[in-house]
């Protein structure tokens, strides 16, 4: 039972040669814009910024908003969560009373590009997903097999495995996790304990996908599959895995894995025993996740707008991912390496 994560236990999709190369130099290496789900139609009774930062975690920022603005950190709204290793663009969401204090808010690395208005509080996951700008250097490889590991990828999807950010410094939080599932650790938090139980189900979903994977089974459906309309979001249960699997390749539809909870029914039939080997290689049982709600997660995503540029070192590589998704499961399928993994700091609790 490894709990800790690393690229190298999870199956990848491509055999193409991999460049190489470091990512996040400095910061200006990787960029991320958030395509939000809405935008402010500029009258209501909450006010929403766009800012962008640098060196900063979206919670750090968050918390000195509320401090010089002198708000409740309950009242502030964000469509996710970013980190500091990265030049980042969001929007937030204020209370109406923290509009005529902002011109007094200062915080190094951080700038606010517009403020304007709406009439609700912003929520976690009110966004359509993300654009990545990231920057190779120092790639032994080429930019002609990074451009063709994207043309697979632009075919057949990436899996959309949750990447080493989900598990903390050393990959760690999952173990924590564990502890927590079985009684065992002194944590108190509850929003703590429940991020740490969330990196249990992203181990367990990483496996999943991984064993598909292994087993030809990444665009091929079988019976008792839960599958998910790309195009709509819709979910059916898979009868007819011939017929599904043609849909599935011609990329309309994808099987999607369970990340356990009370809300949330298991797979069955064949899809079932291979949710129920993965459940057994980590000795653990949907039971011991009802404390979660828990929730259906599709397991390859299409990337949108790709692009790639050569630089004397490297290549700069260009795309959008639907929300939820990790950009480093696409830069990990072009580099073959542990692609940020055991770099990081600890995510911030979701």
């Amino acid at each position: 039972m490894k709990l800790t994560f690393s690229w190298s236990d999870l199956a990848a999709l491509t055999d193409t040669p991999g460049t190489g190369g470091v990512l996040r130099t400095e910061p200006a290496d990787f960029v991320v814009e958030e395509r939000p789900a809405y935008l402010p139609c500029g009258e209501g009774d909450f006010v929403f910024v766009r800012l962008r930062k640098v060196g900063h975690t979206t919670i750090h920022v968050v918390r000195e908003l509320v401090s010089q603005l002198g708000i409740n950190e309950k009242h502030v709204g964000v469509a996710g969560l970013k980190d500091r290793h990265a030049v980042t663009t969001q929007w937030l969401s204020l209370p109406d009373k923290a509009e005529g204090r902002l011109e007094r808010f200062s915080m190094e690395g951080v700038e606010i590009l517009e403020v304007s208005r709406h009439g609700n509080k912003l929520g976690m996951g009110h966004l359509q997903g993300n654009r990545f700008r990231i920057r190779v250097r120092q790639a032994p490889g080429t930019y002609e097999q990074a451009a063709h590991t994207l043309e697979l990828l632009a075919r057949s999807g990436v899996p959309n495995y949750f990447g080493p950010q989900r598990f903390g410094l050393g990959g760690l939080n999952a173990e924590e996790g564990l502890r927590v599932l079985r009684g065992e650790s002194s944590l108190r938090d509850p929003r703590v304990r429940r991020f740490l139980v969330s990196s249990v189900q992203s181990v367990l979903f990483n496996a999943f996908v991984s064993l598909r994977l292994q087993r030809g089974l990444f665009d091929r459906l079988v019976v008792g599959d839960m599958a998910r309309k790309h195009d709509t979001g819709g979910v059916f249960r898979v009868e007819d895995a011939a017929a599904e699997t043609s849909r599935a390749q011609r990329g309309e539809i994808s099987a999607t894995g369970t990340l356990f909870g009370r809300k949330v029914r298991e797979l069955t039939e064949e899809a079932g025993a291979l949710e129920r080997e993965v459940l057994g290689e980590f000795a653990l049982t949907p039971e011991a996740f009802r404390s979660r709600k828990g929730d259906r997660r599709t397991i390859r995503i299409f990337p949108g707008e790709m692009g790639i540029e050569p630089t004397p070192d490297g290549y700069w590589l260009s795309f959008e991912l639907p929300k939820g998704s990790f950009a480093t499961s696409v830069m990990r399928e072009v580099l073959k390496t542990e692609v940020d993994a055991g770099e990081l700091p600890e995510s911030d609790p979701e």
